[in-house]
């Protein structure tokens, strides 16, 4: 996936380390970042936090916010990617939970609901995806790509030099 090379090129060149809390992808994004000779200098770590309890011990998840909103929840993928933010000690930090099937989840998580976080300088982004009824793989692909798509799209903005305005 050469969009994770740009990725990790584009944190690089800004001197910033990345990590991720993975669920649903089941350490697939790390695979995929350790792919490319250098990433070390970059990519530092992923917490696969599989289950709820791990969630909860690793990435500093509060049962509560699984309890009230889900395991599959927006406020659940901010929380995971906060937690391992501190937790892996990186400066950007990006997560995903959800449900690749083959069933709907406890909580009424359909099968290819998605949410994906992103955690950088005190703020916390998150999305949610409907990838609808495919394959488990293809599921568990698509959210890592659509991982490195959300990262590069919040750096678009975030590292664009400011525009300097003259009369």
């Amino acid at each position: 996936m050469k969009k994770m090379h740009t990725l990790l090129q584009t944190l690089a060149d800004h001197h910033l380390t990345l990590g991720a809390v993975e669920s649903l992808s089941g350490g697939r994004f790390a695979d995929e970042a350790c792919f490319y000779p250098g990433a070390s200098a970059v990519f530092k770590g992923s917490l696969v936090t599989y289950t709820p309890d791990v969630k909860i011990a690793c990435a500093g998840v509060k049962k509560e916010t699984i309890e009230k909103y889900g395991i599959v929840s927006p406020q659940v993928a901010a929380e995971m990617a906060r937690g391992g933010k501190k937790a892996l000690g990186v400066d950007v930090c990006l997560s995903c939970t959800g449900n690749a099937g083959p069933t709907v989840q406890e909580g009424g998580a359909e099968v290819g609901d998605v949410c994906i976080g992103m955690s950088y300088k005190g703020s916390t982004w998150v999305i949610s995806v409907k990838f609808g009824q495919r394959e488990r793989d293809q599921i568990r692909t698509l959210t890592v790509s659509s991982m490195v798509d959300f990262a590069m799209s919040l750096f678009r903005k975030a590292l664009e030099p400011e525009k300097v305005v003259e009369d």
